[in-house]
């Protein structure tokens, strides 16, 4: 017999919050990249994330994002080659605006781009 769902934070994806990251944890600022049908199981206790960085420059798996279209204190960079999976309970506190669909569109051509050399710019 399975046990019964957890209960984590309801992520969505293209949802910015801040979790603890690494080891020893640190506290940073993450986009959830996940379907929603993962982030919101009570049976899969981790979750896909992209880390923000308050540095970085241009390349093709480096987004920039103004304090504006994140809500974030300034200017910060997504570096779509560092996804990572982490466990929902790492998850601490949802940020107020979430990424537009046009955002997560450009977010997910750039993870493919940081494993696929043929994938389009």
């Amino acid at each position: 017999m399975s046990s019964p769902p957890r209960h984590w934070p309801l992520a969505r994806r293209g949802e910015i919050w801040t979790a603890n990251v690494g080891e020893p944890p640190v506290r940073h600022w993450v986009v959830i990249v996940s379907v929603d049908s993962r982030n919101r199981s009570g049976y899969i206790e981790s979750i896909l994330v992209v880390p923000f960085s308050s540095r970085g420059g241009d390349g093709p798996t480096t987004l920039c994002l103004e304090a504006g279209e994140t809500g974030l204190p300034g200017p910060s960079w997504i570096k779509c080659h560092f996804m990572n999976t982490i466990r929902k309970t790492q998850l601490l506190d949802r940020q107020p605006r979430p990424l537009s669909d046009r955002r997560m569109r450009e977010l997910c051509a750039m993870i493919r781009r940081s494993f696929d050399p043929e994938a389009p710019l």
